[in-house]
């Protein structure tokens, strides 16, 4: 699911900052599990939608409510549809869960991220209550959150680049990059699909590897 086509796979078309595309994805969640004959079937949220640091009130104000929109909202929406088109008929001897893929940002201080790090947090505590109201009701599936850790990726190596006085987390995480204190993406990978369903429904949001740049504040 995504704004671009994939060259190999199906691509359901929908923008994270589009709500009237939202309604896309349900209908195909809807649709592929009424029919689901196999024995997984998961949804993993790791949508993102990036348009740079900026600090609130600074940044502009629409771009503002649309990243929060995309990286709050959106996540909090789509996972609603995964839930209501997973019918009980398909979670008997299936494993049906819900991945929302979070950060340490849900915990710690990053200044110029205070959305991205809302967002996170938002994300984390929906899963928590997510998990209680399916515990309630006695029913799947299962919902939890991921911090995967801190990842090589072309953001966090623009972002090691940054000058040092840019915002304090930038000599950790320059320092990460210089020494290859970070995990792959293949890494990361391993580590939540291992994680997969059995550590998933035992906690709500599971972390790997340790945050960097700045110590957490509560």
């Amino acid at each position: 699911m995504s704004r671009r086509d994939h060259p190999d796979f199906e691509t359901v078309s929908f923008d994270l900052t589009d709500m009237s595309s939202w309604d896309k994805v349900g209908e195909h969640l809807t649709e592929e599990l009424a029919t689901f004959r196999g024995k997984r079937a998961l949804f993993i949220h790791n949508a993102l939608w990036y348009w740079g640091r900026a600090y609130q009130g600074e940044g502009d104000h629409a771009t503002h409510v649309k990243e929060f929109t995309a990286n709050c909202v959106a996540a909090i929406a789509l996972g609603d549809l995964f839930l209501r088109a997973a019918p009980p008929a398909v979670e008997a001897g299936v494993d049906v869960g819900l991945v929302q893929i979070s950060s340490a940002s849900a915990r710690i201080v990053y200044p110029g991220y205070a959305i991205y790090g809302a967002s996170k947090a938002a994300i984390e505590q929906w899963v928590r209550n997510v998990r209680a109201e399916r515990d309630d009701r006695g029913k799947g599936p299962w919902v939890s959150a991921v911090r995967p850790g801190f990842v090589d990726t072309p953001a966090a190596r623009r972002e090691a680049e940054l000058p040092l006085d840019t915002h304090p987390g930038v000599a950790g995480i320059a320092e990460a990059v210089r020494e290859g204190n970070m995990l792959t993406a293949d890494e990361s990978a391993n580590f939540i699909w291992g994680a997969i369903p059995e550590q998933t429904k035992a906690k709500p949001v599971l972390l790997f590897g340790e945050p960097v740049g700045i110590t957490a504040k509560q």
